[in-house]
């Protein structure tokens, strides 16, 4: 595909080329048809238009008002899943992009259909989404709280660390706040806690070296957390995660003296884990992040161990 061979592209460079890929005048109507038919939510009709060759031809075409998409991204906005199963039977695109080169999977994140997340997800859609767009459907989640949608996501493979693509030149805090962070600020607990499940780095939003270098004072998620007012759960978890509870900087004067996250983080610093949770740390450090739960799964330990690395009690 010709989106393949150009990493660097700009949103208008993607524009251009998809003001090429719009279907023909002698197609405009077969595209019509088939948008009619999802927008109604006819898998019937769309079933027998595609085993026509000219409709079929017509099965990736970007047509519409406002954002043009495929019919594949018209079913999955809708949440018309029948439709979207059709659409996959006869050849659709599972990560055909629009215009603001956002994949199907990625607007039936925003759009909240979990039935359309799951289907796509298993036809082979990128977790990721697209990497020519800022946003990604695990950000997306972690800002709705989406935590069955971020389930899905995460355990297909996506990025536990993902942050919005910005360029080279705009690094700073901002651009490192990646859905870990998101999670704390929105009060999303147990997306929070999924993160530190599937491998989410329990210090920075970013893991990526170079940029943290160029920012005078990068905060950790314990900073963050203690700014916006978390509450001890997100605290404790991140202890519990491995965060290191000596980066914080913390000023403790008598306004901390009665707050709980502050207090436990002061205990934390002389306190040392105990050999169990060192041992669970470095074991759950020692597996891969990608799919980590089902490595867990795999190994050859006694159950009641198994629910220890995950954290269940």
């Amino acid at each position: 595909m010709v989106l393949g061979k150009a990493a660097n592209m700009s949103l208008m460079d993607i524009s251009k080329i998809f003001s090429l890929l719009q279907p023909k005048e002698d197609e405009e109507n077969e595209s019509q048809q088939l948008n009619q038919a999802v927008s109604n939510n006819d898998d019937k009709l769309l079933s027998e238009l595609l085993v026509q060759d000219q409709y079929r031809r017509c099965i990736n075409s970007r047509s519409g008002w406002g954002i043009p998409g495929t019919p594949l991204r018209m079913a999955a906005a809708l949440g018309h899943l029948r439709c979207l199963e059709v659409l996959l039977a006869h050849g659709a695109e599972v990560d055909s992009l629009d215009v603001k080169a956002q994949t199907p999977l990625f607007t039936a994140v925003s759009a909240k259909h979990l039935d359309c997340v799951v289907v796509l997800l298993k036809a082979g859609a990128d977790p990721n989404g697209s990497q020519y767009n800022n946003c990604s459907p695990v950000l997306t989640a972690a800002r709705e709280g989406d935590v069955d949608i971020l389930q899905e996501l995460l355990d297909h493979g996506a990025e536990v660390d993902v942050r919005p693509k910005v360029p080279e030149w705009a690094s700073n805090a901002t651009a490192c706040r990646g859905p870990l962070y998101i999670t704390a600020v929105y009060g999303h607990l147990k997306c929070f806690k999924l993160f530190l499940l599937h491998g989410a780095n329990p210090n920075f939003n970013c893991t990526d070296e170079k940029m943290l270098g160029r920012i005078k004072q990068p905060k950790t998620v314990l900073d963050i957390c203690l700014h916006y007012g978390c509450g001890v759960e997100y605290i404790q978890l991140l202890i519990d995660f491995g965060a290191d509870v000596y980066l914080p900087t913390l000023v403790t004067d008598k306004t901390t003296q009665h707050n709980e996250a502050v207090q436990l983080l002061l205990k934390k610093r002389v306190c040392p884990k105990t050999l169990m949770s060192q041992t669970r740390l470095a074991i759950r450090k020692y597996l891969p992040v990608a799919n980590k739960m089902s490595c867990i799964d795999q190994l050859d330990i006694p159950h009641v161990l198994k629910n220890y690395l995950k954290h269940i009690t």
